[in-house]
């Protein structure tokens, strides 16, 4: 069974609870519909996703839940509508919740308060129901017996209707459950008790308290940031097998950047305390940026696919052009079925960093190393990859190694070689050195629990936006100091951000390498020419290395056979020598990529739809309204000119949302 939220809504479950209670409000019976409690007759005790069809019913239902415990029930907040008496938010604690002022500890009146942390959070959603969002359990004071006597204002100072003497002996109060949140591995606990990890494959492998905690997160985040969205997958036990999530910067950033993703697995595949994964992008600066999160029950097809679909709901179904995963033939297969457009590669830097692993244990691994390094980064064309690799198993008598065999087998997805027709826009890490680091690098380690990840998810993407605030910040206010006179240097200093230029002026510095650039052959308009580079090679030797770079100046097309363009989203020295050698002083704007500019967030608006909006749809509304004044907060942050105009604009804004509304109001009466 699947049981998703959209957009923090989950899909209802059409059993229910109904409650019994007495004139007092005192339990009475239970009919029990529910798997989890078949057979028992206790009360349900509190849990999110809990909802009621009825402020009076939610507060009633809690209060009968305080005196079975042994504690009284206290309105910590209430919230209502704007010029308007109905309510739609309330906190409902443990009486013994906060402290007396200071003026009120030297009444006689002994204290009772002792900060307790009990509370129920809830809320009208749909403008149906009122569903539990956030709950704590824990007291930290004793409780007392059970408490019958009745609260003298029963639904939170609401005065009840009028009932007949038989609806006041007994009430029926309908409990729905629009989360199945069981008692067993995975649902909501005692933060107390005892921690014991389940490993069934078919279900989140959390300690106890994790789903509580994962629950309150994302009913936290519904609350305090816009456009958050959340799936979440439970199977036929009613336990939970996988959550996906993502905020609202991250949503937006899949639109500008959601071309090219690096799925990241290490914290699953490595068995990691947390089974997390992550989508990761490459922005404007060249940083990681986060373009979803999850956590799933296991390596399986099943979590896979329904992850992925899930990724495509939150950006209305365009897929990206190009994926990058480990090896691993179930993620292949997965994304196959789900992204069948899609370019599905391997990370070659995730190759490489596991051949200590897989090689490790074999004779002269020093000389198999750097013959399988030499063949895949030195490389440039198949003929070359394929005869060094063949010299390399016949070398070292390794051609029964299986790890070396499946690889060969797969070559056609890591292999630079066969992946020069693929944009990748800096992911793929083709050089020497160059890695695919875990999105969340130095905030999770092996045994990082759940509930700290949490805190420190916040704390890393916190860091990450303000690095890529700054970021924009120097690239728009100071111009990079220019090491040579060339026209191209000059041109793209204007055009790209700070750290894409440094990427592309080293190119530009390194065209003095490049001491040779003649004509090979001549079709037409079509002309291959072969530059020649001085490189350094092993302990600083010096060699001399052939690049081919095919140039049309009829159709301004100009492809280097090192693949540079593709593989990092800029021209590389050879093709810039090419270039200056035919007499061109500026770079074709085809060879510009518009996701490096400075200003790119401010001229491309991402495509998700927003042309047409659903006159009858609010959700639309929403997303299109949030996606526009999050270009204006993009642009607010630059100065504090920028900062004083954008939070002007949406004042104004505000004060005629609100005219209309008061323009309404004498139809209304």
């Amino acid at each position: 069974m699947e049981v998703a939220s959209v957009n923090s809504q989950p899909v209802q479950d059409p059993d229910c609870i109904e409650i019994a209670t007495d004139g007092d409000g005192v339990l009475a019976e239970l009919d029990v519909e529910n798997r989890v409690l078949e057979g028992k007759k206790e009360f349900v005790a509190p849990a999110i996703g809990m909802e009621f069809e009825s402020y009076e019913d939610a507060y009633n239902y809690y209060n009968c839940y305080a005196k079975e415990v042994g504690f009284r029930v206290r309105v910590k907040n209430s919230w209502f509508k704007r010029n308007s008496k109905e309510k739609y938010g309330a906190v409902l604690c443990c009486s013994s919740q906060g402290f007396k002022r200071i003026k009120d500890v030297n009444r006689l009146r002994k204290e009772t308060r002792t900060g307790c942390p009990a509370m129920l959070r809830m809320r009208l959603v749909d403008s149906k129901r009122w569903r539990v969002l956030e709950v704590t359990l824990e007291h930290n004071h004793s409780l007392g017996t059970k408490i019958y006597k009745s609260m003298k204002k029963m639904g939170g100072g609401t005065k009840r209707k009028s009932q007949s003497s038989s609806d006041a002996e007994k009430r029926t109060i309908k409990l729905y459950r629009a989360l199945v949140i069981d008692s067993g591995g995975n649902g909501p606990s005692n933060s107390n008790a005892t921690e014991v990890r389940n490993d069934n494959p078919n279900q989140l492998n959390l300690k106890k308290g994790d789903t509580q905690a994962i629950y309150n997160y994302l009913c936290r985040m519904q609350l305090t940031n816009p456009n958050f969205f959340y799936l979440m997958d439970l199977n036929d036990d009613g336990r939970l097998r996988n959550v996906f999530w993502i905020d609202a910067r991250s949503r937006a950033a899949c639109g500008y950047f959601g071309d090219v993703i690096y799925f990241d697995n290490t914290y699953l595949s490595n068995k990691y305390e947390i089974p997390l994964v992550a989508l990761v992008g490459i922005n404007h600066h060249g940083q990681a940026v986060l373009l979803g999160c999850a956590l799933l029950a296991g390596e399986t097809a099943g979590s896979y696919i329904w992850l992925f679909k899930a990724w495509l709901t939150c950006v209305s179904g365009r897929s990206p052009q190009t994926i990058i995963t480990d090896r691993c033939n179930v993620l292949q297969s997965a994304i196959a079925e789900v992204f069948p457009s899609c370019h599905h590669r391997f990370g070659l830097s995730l190759i490489i960093k596991k051949v200590p692993e897989k090689l490790g244990g074999s004779r002269n691994y020093d000389a198999i190393r750097k013959a399988l390094l030499k063949a895949v980064y030195e490389t440039l064309k198949v003929i070359e990859f394929e005869a060094a690799w063949g010299f390399m198993i016949q070398r070292f008598g390794v051609s029964d190694h299986e790890w070396l065999r499946s690889l060969f087998d797969d070559r056609f997805r890591w292999a630079p070689v066969y992946l020069k027709e693929t944009s990748f826009a800096g992911l793929l890490a083709a050089r020497p050195g160059e890695n695919l680091s875990p999105f969340f690098d130095r905030y999770v380690h092996k045994q990082t629990p759940l509930k700290e990840f949490l805190d420190k998810y916040e704390l890393a993407l916190q860091k990450k936006h303000k690095e890529e605030a700054l970021a924009d910040i120097e690239s728009r206010s100071s111009s990079p100091m220019l090491k040579t006179r060339c026209s191209f240097e000059l041109q793209l200093s204007k055009v790209y951000t700070r750290d894409i230029f440094k990427k592309f002026q080293f190119e530009v510095e390194e065209m003095y390498s490049c001491f040779s650039t003649t004509q090979l052959h001549i079709d037409g308009p079509i002309i291959i020419f072969l530059v020649k580079e001085r490189v350094v090679a092993d302990g600083n030797r010096r060699e001399i290395r052939d690049y081919e770079v095919l140039y049309n100046r009829t159709a301004g097309e100009v492809r280097c056979i090192c693949s540079c363009f593709n593989f990092h989203g800029y021209l590389c020295r050879h093709a810039l020598c090419v270039l200056n050698f035919n007499g061109v002083e500026e770079i074709p704007s085809k060879y510009i990529l518009s996701r490096w500019k400075k200003d790119y967030k401010r001229l491309y608006i991402p495509d998700l739809g927003s042309s047409n909006v659903d006159v009858s749809d609010r959700v639309q509304w929403f997303n299109q309204l949030y996606r526009s004044a999050l270009q204006i907060v993009e642009e607010g942050a630059i100065s504090l000119d920028h900062y004083n105009v954008a939070l002007q604009a949406f004042e104004e804004s505000l004060k005629r949302v609100h005219e209309i509304e008061d323009k309404r109001k004498p139809e209304n009466l």
